[in-house]
């Protein structure tokens, strides 16, 4: 367990300039287009990856040859404020079948106004993936962390509304 004081969670956020009924919409159901083919195993061979719309939902890619690879599992799904998934995926980026040995990440969805959301992810209990979890939580607290996958969301949704 980690010990008290330490910080075990990393926060990040980004604002998309629509409301956030659409913002939760799009971050799931173009999940396979927005979110980048390197943070998968199966890379540019991605076939698609899948938050299932539901408590208890997979987590999920499939590639080539129909490999398919379980990520997580869906803790909460209320819409359009927020959902949660465990991130059953190690240190060394290897699957974690076990969920008790797997962080969690919380997306929510938070308006002011009609124009504007602000997602706010926030990816927490990562001492659970044992050891190697500081740097863990160091990688994906960095700009090629979290803040890079939330900007691809962020730069889709712009990409997309031009068009």
């Amino acid at each position: 367990m980690a010990e008290k004081g330490i910080n075990n969670k990393v926060t990040k956020s980004v604002t998309i300039n629509i409301d956030r009924e659409e913002a939760f919409d799009i971050f799931i159901t173009h999940f396979s287009v927005w979110w980048p083919s390197a943070y998968t195993w199966s890379g540019d061979v991605l076939k698609e990856i899948v938050i299932e719309p539901k408590v208890d939902g997979r987590c999920y890619e499939r590639g080539p040859f129909d490999f398919s690879c379980d990520w997580g599992r869906v803790l909460s799904f209320d819409p359009p404020g927020s959902l949660a998934f465990t991130w059953q995926i190690s240190p060394s980026r290897e699957p974690v079948p076990d969920p008790s040995k797997a962080s969690e990440v919380e997306v929510s969805f938070v308006s002011d106004n009609a124009a504007s959301t602000q997602l706010v992810l926030e990816h927490r209990a990562f001492h659970k993936h044992g050891e190697g979890w500081e740097s863990y939580l160091e990688a994906m607290d960095s700009k090629q962390g979290w803040q890079w996958v939330l900007e691809q969301y962020q730069e889709y949704v712009v990409n997309m509304r031009r068009n």
